[in-house]
C-alpha cells in the first residue's frame, strides 16, 4: 500500500474530476471575450501574480481575484475553467480576458481573438 508523507503534494486537475457536479450560477450571458496578447507573459497581474498565458486565468473588471468561473463559447459549445487573477479588459464592448490557452480551448481557431460568451460563477 502506498501512504502519502507530509511533504508529499498531489496535483489534481480539473480534467479529473466530474465537473458535472459543480454547481455554477450564471453572471453574464452573451458577452465578449478576448484573451491576452503574448506581450504580457511574465507581468505581474492587479492580484500580485506573476501572468503565464499557459495557465487558465481571465481578468474581470468587477469580480474578486480567485473567483472560479466556468466561460462557455456560444459558437463552439466548448467551456473552460478559469480563476480571476487581473483587472480588465480595457477594450469597449469586452467583458473579460482570457490567458491564450484558455482561449484556444474553446474557440481553437481563434475566430479573429474574440468570442460571445455564456459566464458563470462556480460555487464551492
Amino acid at each position: 500500500m502506498d501512504t502519502v508523507k507530509k511533504n508529499d503534494s498531489i496535483k489534481i486537475t480539473l480534467e479529473e474530476i466530474d465537473t458535472t457536479a459543480l454547481q455554477t450560477k450564471l453572471y453574464q450571458e452573451n458577452v465578449q471575450a478576448s484573451y491576452y496578447a503574448n506581450k504580457f507573459n511574465g507581468r505581474r497581474t492587479a492580484s500580485g501574480s506573476i501572468f503565464n498565458n499557459n495557465k487558465l486565468t481571465c481578468a474581470h473588471r468587477k469580480l474578486p481575484f480567485g473567483t472560479k468561473l466556468k466561460v462557455t463559447s456560444i459558437k463552439t459549445g466548448k467551456y473552460v475553467f478559469v480563476t480571476v487573477t487581473d483587472r480588465g479588459p480595457f477594450t469597449k464592448g469586452r467583458h473579460i480576458d482570457l490567458s491564450k490557452n484558455a482561449f484556444m480551448q474553446i474557440a481553437p481557431n481563434a475566430y479573429g481573438g474574440h468570442i460571445k460568451v455564456n459566464i458563470e460563477i462556480v460555487k464551492n
